[in-house]
């Protein structure tokens, strides 16, 4: 049978992604959130944390381990979410950045 073309079924092109219940939760419920950062100019969330760094540095004690707990929540947060799409380096970097605020924090939290 010349001529005669047949279809064969193939996989679905979409790779199977499983999810932990808790990062689905997390995902969803911060969406509003991560759509409203991106709608603001990119110049903002950086003046925002220049700004709570020069206050923490300034003021130390309850002040600034306010503004540095601050830049710590939302810094792992924002690891949280990119840590299945981030490669090895950037985990690294971006997990001793976040010590490093941690122990920012601790530190005007202590004098």
């Amino acid at each position: 049978m010349a001529g005669r073309l047949t279809l064969v079924p193939m996989s679905s092109s979409q790779p199977s992604v499983s999810v932990s219940p808790l990062r689905a939760r997390v995902e969803h419920a911060s969406d509003p959130a991560v759509q409203a950062l991106a709608r603001v100019p990119r110049a903002v969330p950086a003046v925002v944390d220049l700004l709570l760094i020069v206050v923490g540095a300034i003021f130390r004690g309850a002040t600034g381990a306010i503004c540095f707990g601050a830049i710590a929540v939302v810094l792992a947060w924002l690891l949280y979410l990119a840590w299945p799409r981030a490669g090895s380096t950037e985990r690294m970097m971006r997990s001793a950045v976040l010590l490093l605020a941690v122990a920012l924090t601790v530190v005007c939290a202590a004098g």
